[in-house]
Order: structure tokens, then sequence, then C-alpha cells
């Protein structure tokens, strides 16, 4: 085995988040362009204050609005979605202002917002 291993599975990190500012436990959050769900809040569960516990992986439930740029967009499984620092519900199909991070399982009208499945990562 390779002796520079430094971690041997990615997935669950402990980092720190670029959005939001301060995660809690359960919110869609950002390392940089790595998307992930916040599992412990930061500075929780034997992490640096800084620091939050991230699965950057899995299927998740999150908040998901049916927007996309300046216009409404229905959200059906299968869609790309965006982490959008700017919007009040932080997922949707925002290409234009966000960073993407991940797929639908499930479907959101156009201009409204559901909880639904997730799948982290692409």
């Amino acid at each position: 085995m390779a002796l520079n291993l430094y971690q041997n599975d990615g997935r669950y990190l402990s980092a720190v988040v670029t959005a939001p500012a301060a995660p809690v436990s359960g919110d869609p959050v950002m390392i940089g362009q790595i998307p992930g769900v916040a599992l412990t809040d930061e500075g929780a569960g034997g992490n640096a204050a800084t620091y939050t516990s991230v699965d950057t992986g899995g299927v998740y439930l999150l908040n998901v609005e049916g927007v996309v740029g300046a216009g409404n967009s229905a959200v059906v499984a299968g869609d790309i979605l965006y982490y959008d620092t700017a919007a009040t519900v932080k997922i949707n199909k925002d290409v234009t202002n966000g960073v993407r991070f991940g797929y639908a399982l499930g479907a959101v009208d156009s201009a409204g917002t559901g909880i639904i499945p997730v799948k982290i990562g692409y």
C-alpha cells in the first residue's frame, strides 16, 4: 500500500466551510467548489473552532427551489442542482450564479420550494 495515503475514504471531511458562514448540522455547504452536507455544527463534534464535519456524498433531504437565474423553472428527477450563495433557498437550478451541487431525485414545482432527496456530488 502507498505510504502517502492521507485518508482512506475522502467522502467524510473535517474542513473549513466556505458557505454558509456558520454551518449547522443538516445544512447544504460548500468547501470551495466541493459540495456537501454538514454533519455537525461548526466547531462541534470534536472539530476545531472553525471546522465542520461534512459528508460530500450520499443522498439527503434538502430544501430546493424551482428557479433558474431570474426566472422560474420546475425541478424534476435527474436535474443538476446548484448551490447559490445569493439565494434564500441555497439549492436551485441557477447555473449562472451557483456552483454545481448534485442531482435532484424528486420534483419541485416552478417557483415553488420543497424538500426532496438530493444526490450530493457529480
